[in-house]
């Protein structure tokens, strides 16, 4: 079926992690299907009859190889991006125009070593690291630097808190 310009495709429902380790930075992937230096937070569909946050530690366990994670917010509102033009029709079989995210902050409980994105059945990261929470929209995919400068916003005192809780040790 093709759809029409008044009936454009829907978005995806999806549930994202901003994790937070002890000194207040956060985790980001590298995308093994990206050529360019892109990096994001772990993120995926949420599946029918499951809540954003069960659908948050699924995909952690999935993306990352743990869930070992202690949870701290969640965003106030669900955000929204499109796909490029010329994304659109390849990802998600085409069914969908962008998604509509529901974001979770976490801290990370356990220790670095755990965190094996290429030992999980279907790996979508072959890289990972912590960044400040200032540099997300740097580190993203450029359709992506929106969600990531507003998420970045919403959760920087989290962030503050964590690296002004490690600093007064």
């Amino acid at each position: 079926m093709i759809q029409s310009e008044q009936e454009p495709l829907p978005y995806r429902q999806c549930a994202g992690i901003v994790l937070f380790n002890n000194s207040g930075m956060v985790l980001v992937g590298k995308r093994i299907d990206q050529i360019s230096e892109a990096w994001q937070m772990p993120q995926g569909g949420i599946d029918a009859n499951e809540e954003p946050l069960e659908a948050a530690l699924r995909e952690l366990e999935e993306e990352i190889n743990t869930a070992n994670v202690e949870i701290l917010a969640e965003s106030k509102n669900w955000y929204q991006y499109d796909l490029p033009k010329n994304l659109r029709g390849k990802l998600w079989k085409g069914k969908y125009r962008g998604q509509n995210q529901k974001w979770f902050a976490m801290k990370y409980l356990g220790e670095d070593n755990e965190i094996q994105p290429q030992s999980v059945k279907k790996p979508e990261f072959d890289d990972w690291k912590w960044v400040d929470i200032e540099d997300l929209p740097r580190v993203a995919i450029k359709f992506k630097q929106d969600i990531y400068r507003s998420i970045s916003v919403e959760f920087y005192e989290i962030s503050k808190s964590l690296r002004e809780k490690i600093n007064s040790v």
